[in-house]
């Protein structure tokens, strides 16, 4: 019987295994929870209220990043991507 870090909550289909699909819904869940949201949301509000978003950031090469928020007027010292 394959558990995962919620036992068998993510057991959709109720055969008592967790498939691919539902091991990801598991460890995404797990995720979410464990997640060190505290400083990314501090983040996001200076960078809402400049109308960017810190996941786009974060997907960004540096040079683009580093220019996006130098044009948002936020200094890009004060992020950690």
């Amino acid at each position: 019987m394959s558990k995962g870090f919620f036992g068998n909550l993510f057991d959709l289909d109720h055969d008592g295994e967790l498939n691919a699909m539902e091991r990801t819904l598991d460890f995404l869940a797990f995720d979410e929870l464990t997640r060190d949201t505290e400083l990314v949301d501090e983040d996001n509000d200076d960078l809402e209220i400049s109308g960017l978003d810190y996941e786009e950031l974060s997907m960004m090469d540096e040079d683009e990043r580093i220019e996006a928020l130098e044009d948002a007027g936020l200094d890009p010292d004060d992020y950690d991507f």
